[in-house]
């Protein structure tokens, strides 16, 4: 896989000692990893200067010291880290100010900076022990403006949610062109990742649909980039981490926004006839718009529960299905289109589901608007912050698998490491490669074809069964174990490992250049210290 351009390539000639000399040293400097559950050190083990010199900054907005518990916590559940301070930031300049004096504490202070969006983070990610976290939903700065035009595109601060660009450009028609299935999320925290949702097979992350960052990098600068301006600095940030900069703004492609959507669902028998008509569905250039598929392990009654949502096809064969309790495959399907012009759109759909070889009596069908469909997710949130399942712990693993060793990965796993119910959804499409930007920090298999596989379990708290959290950590470990002993290519999206080798093993080629990165735009290791990759500082000796 090509990841770096002529630049980079030069760089990297003229700079081989250096480089090797910076991963030497970073091996020395890594810290192993906590334990689950373990309270990593609070701001006792940090010079009392640090606090003082903090408050005494003239911050647009204000920083606090008390009530920091909900910056200790995240979605994840399984690490918890409490910080020194939590500043509410009300402008840009507030978070280069903090970034900036921390900077110039030098490299005798260990003190950390971690940008926290909407707390969705699974393994302390958006964390700082004993550090400060900024509170990126407080900046509301520069305001949400819709520019439309030939080329429609939105200008958002960091912390603001999809949902609310969702509901913003739909005013105007329009709407982002790629998603994550759930839309509570802030700008920053996906594109620090790559956001990725079943319309990825078509238009690429959400990381490949961003025309412009503001960034305050790890020395406090405020620089904006582009694929032309600041370059090396905007790919980096994408997919980087948050290890080179914190976004706090960005301008997302636009395009029409559907009126309608006919989302269907359908079940199949065999793995293997469900990944082939997945993967024809996607070679496609005008078929569906979100091609999506999930496992069901063990579960009865499944269509009876769909009745509320869908229209079975045929109801007299779809009340005679039974699954018997067997591991069935999901295709996920949606069309997009308006119902004053696309008059045909049904045909057109009978037309393409006739080429598929599912379960002829678990088709169900479902018209919804654009809004519904794309805030699903958030229905099921309703519900289960209703039965107090919400806020559990979430120990989920995703994996980009290759297509050549998909087979043998759901052979190895949905067959024999699975072996009761999952206690979450697990997610299971694939992805065409020649669709994602690879100058980005996005790790990705080298084939052409790749599947995400996300195993999103939900831990009951204090159950010992295969529901709970030490049991489903030891499951995602045999996972692991199967894919770096027989599955070499893949890879973990939204990767978390505990040790120097395992990062340099992930990063594959691309580790170089994002060592690179770091040194040019956080080279006193301030950023995202939640993550694990760095220890204290990157020195060069």
């Amino acid at each position: 896989m090509q990841i770096m351009g002529s630049q980079t390539s030069a760089f990297l000639k003229d700079n081989n000692l250096l480089l090797h000399k910076i991963i030497v040293v970073l091996l020395l400097t890594c810290t192993p990893e906590s334990n689950t559950n373990d309270l990593l050190p609070s701001s006792n083990s940090y010079s009392s200067s640090a606090p003082s010199s903090l408050m005494h900054l003239p911050f647009d907005g204000h920083l606090s010291f008390d009530n920091l518990h909900f910056a200790a916590q995240d979605f994840g559940g399984v690490f918890s880290s409490l910080p020194l301070a939590v500043l509410y930031p009300r402008s840009v300049s507030d978070i280069s100010l903090a970034v900036s004096h921390v900077f110039q504490l030098g490299p005798s202070s260990d003190l950390k900076v971690a940008a926290r969006g909407h707390g969705h983070s699974l393994q302390g990610q958006a964390q700082s022990p004993g550090g400060l976290v900024i509170s990126m939903e407080s900046l509301q700065k520069p305001k949400m403006r819709v520019f439309t035009g030939k080329s429609p595109f939105v200008e958002v601060p960091g912390g603001e949610l999809w949902i609310n660009i969702l509901h913003e450009t739909l005013k105007y028609g329009l709407a982002p062109k790629s998603w994550t299935d759930y839309l509570h999320l802030t700008v920053g925290g996906t594109l620090s990742n790559a956001g990725i949702s079943g319309q990825a097979f078509r238009h690429g992350p959400q990381i490949n649909n961003v025309y412009q960052l503001e960034v305050v990098t790890g020395k406090g600068e405020v620089l904006t980039c582009s694929e032309k301006q600041n370059s090396d600095l905007f790919h980096g940030v994408l997919g980087g981490l948050g290890q080179f900069g914190i976004i706090t703004s960005a301008r997302i492609s636009l395009e029409p926004a559907a009126k309608k959507v006919k989302w269907i669902r359908v079940l199949y028998h065999d793995f293997s006839s469900f990944s082939k008509d997945q993967e024809q569905l996607i070679s496609l250039e005008d078929a569906f718009d979100y091609v999506e598929g999930f496992v069901i392990v063990n579960r009865t009654g499944l269509l009876n529960n769909w009745r509320s949502s869908f229209n079975p096809k045929d109801p007299v064969q779809a009340s005679r299905f039974s699954s018997d309790g067997k591991t069935l495959y999901c295709l996920e399907l949606a069309k997009y289109f308006d119902p004053e012009v696309d008059e045909s759109v049904d045909k057109e759909i009978e037309r393409l589901l006739g080429k598929l070889n599912y379960i002829s009596s678990t088709l169900f069908m479902s018209q919804v608007s654009l809004l519904e469909f794309l805030d699903r997710v958030h229905v099921s949130e309703l519900k289960l912050r209703e039965s107090g399942l919400w806020e559990v712990p979430h120990p989920w693993l995703n994996l980009l698998v290759p297509k050549s060793e998909i087979d043998d990965f759901a052979r190895e796993v949905f067959s024999n490491i699975l072996t009761g119910n999952s206690n979450g959804p697990i997610l299971i499409y694939p992805v065409n490669k020649s669709k994602w930007n690879n100058q980005t920090s996005l790790v990705t298999p080298r084939e052409d074809l790749f599947y995400l596989v996300a195993f999103l379990s939900s831990a009951m708290p204090f159950s010992t069964e295969k529901d709970g959290l030490e049991q489903i950590l030891a499951r995602n470990q045999k996972i692991m174990e199967l894919c770096k002993v027989k599955l070499h290519g893949t890879k973990q999206y939204l990767p978390h490992y505990s040790k120097q080798e395992d990062w340099e093993a992930h990063y594959g080629s691309q580790w170089e250049v994002f060592m690179r990165r770091k040194l040019s735009y956080d080279p006193l290791a301030i950023l995202a210290p939640g993550q694990r990759i760095f220890g204290n500082k990157i020195r060069v000796t």
